[in-house]
C-alpha cells in the first residue's frame, strides 16, 4: 500500500539503462528500494564490419522496456503509471552517434565494442600523453576524420547512447561527468562541482591540421558536461510521447544528467571514494578503482582514466568480452536437453552448471578457452574468435569445462589488474555487480582472479538502472551532501552484502589457468587469421 501511494503521488524515481543485451527500467521508492521493473532483450549485430544497434531498435527497445514497467506497476499495484519524482537514463559508455544540424543520424551507431580506431587512439594518446582507448567517442570521431569519411563534413553533434536518449527526452544536449569522461578527458573547472572537457587537450586536438580544416570545437560538437546532483532538463511533451506513446506519461518531470554504465556501477556498489572499487561483469567486464593519486605511467589500451559521476579519477580496466561466450554454451546445453524431450528453466542451467565447476581439478583438466566474440585490446586483438582447445590427454569433464569458461571470462581483466598491482594501487574493498555474480561460484572465482576479497550487495542484481535511479534521486533531493556521503548515509547504511575471500586453492587454480591462457594466445591469433 505504501509503495502504491508513492507511485500514485508521483514520488517514485525512475532509472533506465541500455545494457549490451538488455534494456532495463527500475522504479524505486523513497527508501531507494526497487518496487517495479521492466526490460527488453536485444543484441548488437555486425553490419559491414561495424558492431551496431539500429536506431529503430534503440527506440523500440526503450518504449517496450517502459511499457513492460507500466505493466508491472499495473499488475502489482492496480494503478496506471503517469508520473514520477525524477528520472535518469544510462547506457553502455563510449561509441559514436553523429548527427547533422537537422538532427539526422549520419552513420549507423558505432558501439564501444568496435576495435576499428587504432590509428586515432594511438595518435591521440601520444598527443595528450594520456590514454585514449579505441572505444572512446573522440577516437571514433578522429578516426573518421583521418579516413576522410564523407559524413564528417556534416557533423554537428556527437553523442553517446545515454546522451542521445536524454536529448530525445528533454531536448537538452548534456551528459553526465562519468559518461563524458569516456568521450574525451575531463577535469574540474573553477570549482569541484563543475567539470569540463580538459581545455589543454581540447586545444591540442582542435589545432591538428586535419581537425582545423573543419573548424570543429569539442565544446560545440560534444554535449555539455553536467556533474552529479545538478539539474539537467525536464521531460518535454515530445519526450513523454517518445517514451510512452500511449500518452499516459506527463511531461515536466526533472531528469538528472545521463550517465554511462561505469558510473552507475560505481554508484550501485557504493564505490565512489578513493581506494574503493567495483567490478561489473556481464557481456563485457571492467574493474574500476578510485585513485588517491595519479599513476606513474600511461598504459594506452590497458588502463583507462575515467571519473566517478562527481568527477574524481578512476583507473579502469575494460575487457570487451566476459560472459557472452559461456551464454552460448549454456544455450547449447539447453537445446540438448530439449532435444531429449526434457525442459528446465534456463536459470537452473546457469546455477547448476556453474556450481558444478567448483568440483573441477586444480588445473581445470588442462583445458583452454578464449571468449573473444569481438576484439580484445588488452591482449592485442582487433578481432576475436571464440575458441576451445585441449590436449589429447586432458581431463575433459563437465566441471573442468565450466570452470575453464568461467576463468576465461576473467583472463583479459587480470592482465590489466596486474599492472595496477605493480603500480602499488591500494584497494580497500571491491564490490561486484552483473550477471557473473549471480552464483556463489562466480564471486569466488572473481576473488581468486583479483587476489582480494570481493563483495556482492543484495542490490547488485538491480545493477545499472538502480544506480541510475539513485543518481536521479540525488539530483532531485538537492542534497548538500557529497555523492559519497549521500550513498553512505542514505542509501547503503543498512545494505546487506555477501563477501568472498580470496581462497588459496582457487588463486592457485586461476594462476595455473592464466599461464596457459597467456601462453596460448598464439592459438587465438591463428584462429583469427584462419577462420574468416
Amino acid at each position: 500500500m505504501e509503495n502504491k501511494e508513492i507511485i500514485e503521488s508521483g514520488n517514485a524515481v525512475l532509472g533506465i539503462e541500455f545494457g549490451s543485451t538488455r534494456i532495463k527500467a527500475v522504479l524505486i521508492n523513497d527508501k531507494y528500494e526497487p518496487i517495479a521493473n521492466g526490460s527488453f532483450t536485444w543484441e548488437n549485430s555486425l553490419e559491414n564490419g561495424i558492431w551496431t544497434y539500429p536506431l529503430e531498435q534503440i527506440h523500440e527497445g526503450l518504449q517496450t522496456c517502459y511499457a513492460d514497467l507500466k505493466k508491472d506497476v499495473q499488475e502489482k499495484y492496480g494503478i496506471k503509471l503517469t508520473k514520477f519524482k525524477s528520472a535518469g537514463v544510462s547506457a553502455m559508455m563510449h561509441g559514436y552517434l553523429a548527427f547533422d544540424k537537422d538532427n539526422n543520424l549520419l552513420v549507423p551507431f558505432r558501439t564501444w565494442r568496435n576495435t576499428i580506431t587504432g590509428e586515432a587512439s594511438e595518435k591521440l594518446s601520444g598527443l595528450f600523453n594520456y590514454p585514449i582507448p579505441e572505444r572512446w567517442s573522440i577516437s571514433h570521431f578522429y578516426q573518421a576524420i583521418l579516413k576522410k569519411e564523407d559524413h564528417i563534413k556534416n557533423v554537428d553533434f556527437v553523442a553517446t547512447l545515454a546522451a542521445y536518449i536524454h536529448w530525445k527526452l528533454t531536448g537538452e544536449k548534456v551528459i553526465g561527468t562519468g559518461d563524458a569522461s569516456g568521450m574525451f578527458p575531463v577535469c574540474f573547472g573553477s570549482s569541484n562541482d563543475e567539470v569540463i572537457y580538459n581545455p589543454e587537450y581540447c586545444k591540442k586536438f582542435e589545432d591538428l591540421p586535419e581537425v582545423k580544416a573543419f573548424g570543429f570545437e569539442i565544446n560545440k560538437v560534444f554535449p555539455k558536461v553536467v556533474n552529479a546532483g545538478k539539474a539537467a532538463g525536464n521531460l518535454s511533451k515530445e519526450g513523454a510521447l517518445f517514451l510512452d506513446p500511449t500518452g499516459d506519461l506527463q511531461a515536466g518531470i526533472p531528469l538528472c544528467a545521463p550517465e554511462g554504465d561505469a558510473g552507475t556501477g560505481l554508484v550501485g556498489t557504493n564505490s565512489v571514494k578513493p581506494k574503493t572499487g567495483n567490478i561489473s561483469a556481464g557481456t563485457s567486464v571492467f574493474s574500476m578503482v578510485v585513485l588517491e593519486k595519479d599513476l606513474q605511467k600511461v598504459y594506452p589500451g590497458i588502463i583507462d582514466i575515467v571519473t566517478t559521476p562527481d568527477g574524481y579519477p578512476v583507473a579502469m580496466v575494460h575487457a570487451n568480452n566476459c560472459t557472452g561466450e559461456h551464454n552460448y554454451w549454456i544455450n547449447l546445453f539447453d537445446e540438448v536437453v530439449k532435444t531429449m524431450g526434457f525442459t528446465a528453466p534456463l536459470g537452473d542451467f546457469y546455477e547448476k552448471l556453474i556450481t558444478k565447476s567448483l568440483e573441477a581439478d586444480k588445473a581445470c583438466g588442462g583445458l583452454l578457452a578464449y571468449n573473444y566474440l569481438s576484439g580484445e585490446t588488452i591482449t592485442g586483438f582487433t578481432s576475436g574468435r571464440p575458441l576451445f582447445a585441449r590436449s589429447e590427454n586432458a581431463n575433459f569433464s563437465l566441471a573442468n569445462f565450466m570452470r575453464t569458461l568461467m576463468f576465461s571470462s576473467l583472463g583479459a581483466l587480470r592482465c590489466g589488474m596486474d599492472i595496477l598491482y605493480k603500480e602499488n594501487v591500494e584497494v580497500a574493498s571491491m564490490t561486484g555487480a552483473g550477471g557473473y555474480f549471480k552464483t556463489q561460484a562466480g564471486l569466488k572465482y572473481m576473488a581468486a582472479a583479483m587476489k582480494t576479497s570481493v563483495s556482492a550487495m543484495e542490490t547488485a542484481g538491480e545493477g545499472g538502472p538502480w544506480g541510475m535511479a539513485i543518481l536521479a534521486s540525488y539530483a532531485a533531493e538537492n542534497s548538500s551532501d557529497s555523492l559519497a556521503d549521500f550513498l553512505n548515509n542514505k542509501v547503503f547504511g543498512s545494505c546487506k552484502k555477501t563477501t568472498s575471500e580470496a581462497e588459496k586453492e582457487l588463486i592457485e587454480s586461476f594462476d595455473i589457468f592464466y599461464k596457459r591462457y597467456m601462453d596460448g594466445l598464439a592459438i587465438e591469433k591463428a584462429a583469427v587469421e584462419t577462420l574468416n
